[in-house]
């Protein structure tokens, strides 16, 4: 991803294209591989594109069903960039696998990848016993920005009576609020690739708004009204993260003063669709199970801390795995063989074992 971004500069400034459409683009080259032992089929769910993925063996009865959605922070990434992982999981857990071609900002901004991925999903639940799964046993997988929608999807569902209860969530290093980029793992990994602070806080803001903005009174927390401070402080603080997570170092921020305008631009940016962390209590105690993967150096590392500790106070079963060699999106190589990461296998089969487990 880093080497592509700075490729995507480069192309911008000589005024060839935008950064996002040739990141887009170089997405559209990752070679699709046929598999002998799956049947893969790229279909729509309600006017969203998706490709589901069915183990060739025929089962004796209907299997689990599991929905990736993919990272890229809204603006990158398609169901090409998550085909090896989506295999691996259809292999190893005998489920199908149905992974959502979402829409991506800057063109379709928030909220539109987050509803179409709510769309493809409540299809897919409704007609579960069409596609050979059982409704009872659907988990929801997101990887990074994925983690968001997924976190995001799970809250919208509890209260739908109409549909079949989620059967679990899985989180890979989520990104769940856009409040405080002070925490300690922001200033800790803040120049680990490939989420450096600035850049992680960019592709928000374009996520959220479809535009290229400054993101410097964002950083110093200009854009959060002192009363919404307050009420989030309970969620989100550094107080709530563990006293280990701050050995590498952290520096209490007090934020600069409230910007009204800046407010305005992004306040959006507080729904719960864009920050799942924002939840209440009362939609957070309804969650199913969850398992939540954080990486050491990662950027991210707190958000997935600080929901743990919010479903665990609410009685939500969560199983946590900590990589402590891990940095974010060192999953999403799983399958490139020399280009994987001794920790990517990690990450992938705790994954797939907790869905085993289902």
């Amino acid at each position: 991803m880093g080497y592509g971004l700075a490729l995507a500069l480069l192309l911008e400034k000589m005024g060839i294209c935008h950064r996002y459409s040739m990141m887009k683009a170089m997405c559209l080259f990752i070679p699709v591989m046929k598999d002998p032992k799956l049947i893969i089929k790229d279909l729509v769910f309600d006017g969203v594109p998706v490709r589901v993925y069915w183990p060739k063996t025929s089962p004796a009865r209907n299997r689990k069903g599991i929905i990736f959605l993919h990272g890229g922070a809204g603006v990158v990434g398609n169901i090409r960039t998550s085909e090896r992982i989506c295999r691996s999981i259809a292999h190893q857990t005998d489920s199908v696998v149905m992974c959502v071609e979402f829409r991506l900002a800057p063109e379709h901004p928030y909220p539109a990848p987050v509803l179409d991925c709510l769309t493809a999903v409540i299809y897919f639940m409704k007609k579960a016993k069409e596609y050979g799964v059982d409704p009872s046993c659907i988990a929801i997988v997101g990887e990074s920005s994925g983690g968001t929608k997924a976190t995001a999807i799970c809250q919208e569902l509890v209260t739908r009576e109409d549909l079949p209860r989620v059967r679990a969530q899985v989180l890979v290093y989520p990104f769940l609020q856009g409040i405080d980029f002070n925490l300690p793992s922001y200033q800790q990994n803040q120049s680990i690739p490939p989420l450096f602070q600035k850049r992680t806080v960019k592709f928000g803001l374009t996520y959220l708004t479809g535009k290229t903005m400054n993101v410097a009174g964002i950083l110093k927390g200009t854009h959060i009204p002192p009363d919404l401070r307050e009420k989030y402080k309970k969620w989100i603080s550094a107080d709530n993260i563990p006293e280990e997570f701050k050995a590498r170092g952290h520096v209490p921020v007090a934020p600069a003063p409230f910007s009204e305008e800046l407010y305005e631009q992004l306040k959006r940016g507080t729904e719960t669709m864009f920050s799942p962390l924002l939840a209440e209590d009362d939609i957070i105690r309804q969650l199913p199970e969850t398992f939540i993967l954080t990486c050491e150096y990662d950027i991210l590392r707190d958000d997935g801390l600080l929901y743990k500790k919010r479903l665990e106070d609410n009685g939500v079963p969560v199983t946590w795995f900590h990589v402590q060699d891990g940095f974010h999106g060192v999953m999403a190589t799983a399958g490139w063989g020399p280009l994987e990461f001794p920790s990517t296998q990690k990450c992938l089969q705790n994954v797939i074992q907790f869905l085993k487990g289902l």
